[in-house]
């Protein structure tokens, strides 16, 4: 095994670690561990999924939040939310220290096929250990992420914020999920007009599809084609389906030849928050310029209200539904995540199932139009 020093770098206003290998190349920044930008297919076409907000380089007021800062990919949340209520004497920050304090750095490795990046963070709030392992593997357009929560006691909610930019119309991009049992939008008002923000759909309308979701005029959405909705902000929930090996979201470009992916544990992560971004909000930093971004957010957590509303008797755990996960100091709970991207064929629409490849170690990836694509890729990762 051979460890590699690494030193910070500036990338986007934030100082960064770098992880590469002859597919990938990723930046992690130190404040608030977020990943991004990162650049799959990069000895080829270079494309880079991720958004990165458009303040990244402007001096910013100083007591914006640190998250506010830096936000950009995806970051892990412990908690998950606002956590504007204290939950049993914890204050805790919007989407928790991990998403931003300051991490540490532990190693950079390579070993074989597998480079490795790891970080920790020492937690103050609820005192503990995170450990942040993302791991590359030679040949491989995948990001393998590990976070291992250790020495804390009690209720959590947490899970990953990934975000994604979309070209602009008419270069939409196709949203598809695997099987979910229960879908809602945030059931109060997301954004305020008198505060400078606006949202577009009906809140606590609940759903079966995607495709038809209740509106505020009376009418109904269709999320599943983005971007749309411009001037809007709005915030969906589903639940994942447990039967089923693991969950995914995708979002196919068509026109761009590409798709992304994540990978879950549905036992893990049991929700996911779909976060509809689109130059609703009007008050600073935002200025109406954050646009066409799409957060995908498997977690377990009920809407992003944070601890005390995911660890209490709300609508979804009224349902059976877990919100949230019980930490104990005696064994460390490990959260792994997957992300990716793979090129397309000319025909590859929405992506219609995954499902194991023919080949060992390969995930194929199957559109209503009966076009299919396989991409290696180690499933069994999801399994702690």
């Amino acid at each position: 095994m051979a460890s590699l020093t690494q030193k910070t770098r500036l990338v986007q206003g934030q100082a960064s670690w770098r992880l590469a290998n002859d597919q990938v190349e990723a930046f992690v920044t130190e404040l608030g561990g977020h990943l991004g930008p990162v650049t799959f297919l990069r000895r080829g076409r270079k494309i880079q999924p991720f958004s990165v907000a458009p303040w990244a380089e402007e001096k910013t007021d100083p007591l914006l939040p640190p998250i506010i800062k830096a936000l950009r990919g995806d970051f892990f949340c412990l908690p998950f939310g606002g956590n504007e209520l204290r939950y049993r004497g914890e204050n805790h920050l919007v989407h928790g220290e991990t998403a931003n304090a300051r991490w540490k750095f532990e190693s950079l490795t390579e070993e074989g096929e597998q480079t490795v990046l790891h970080l920790s963070l020492r937690t103050k709030i609820r005192a503990g250990q995170v450990d942040k392992v993302l791991m590359l593997v030679r040949g491989q357009n995948v990001v393998y992420a590990k976070h291992i929560i250790s020495g804390m006691r009690g209720p959590m909610n947490f899970g990953h914020h990934a975000m994604l930019k979309f070209p602009e119309p008419p270069h939409s991009g196709l949203l598809s999920t695997s099987a979910f049992i229960y879908g809602q939008v945030f059931p109060a008002t997301f954004e305020m007009p008198e505060k400078g923000g606006y949202s577009s759909l009906r809140p606590g309308a609940e759903f079966d599809s995607l495709e038809s979701v209740p509106a505020r005029d009376g009418g109904t959405a269709d999320l599943t084609r983005y971007p749309a909705r411009r001037g809007f902000e709005d915030l969906v929930m589903i639940v994942s389906d447990t039967n089923v090996p693991f969950a995914w979201e995708v979002v196919a470009f068509p026109r761009q030849r590409f798709l992304w992916f994540a990978l879950k544990n549905p036992r893990i992560l049991r929700e996911t928050v779909f976060w509809i971004s689109n130059g609703g909000r009007h008050y600073p930093p935002w200025n109406g310029r954050h646009v066409n971004v799409l957060g995908i957010e498997d977690v377990t957590a009920y809407f992003h209200y944070g601890l005390a509303d995911s660890a209490g008797k709300n609508p979804l755990a009224r349902k059976g539904i877990p919100t949230c996960v019980t930490l104990s100091p005696a064994k460390p709970t490990v959260v792994p995540y997957i992300m990716g991207v793979v090129e397309i064929p000319a025909g590859f629409d929405g992506v219609s199932a995954i499902e194991a490849g023919r080949a060992a170690n390969s995930l194929r990836f199957r559109s209503s139009s009966g076009k299919q694509v396989e991409t290696p890729l180690s499933l069994d990762f999801l399994n702690v």
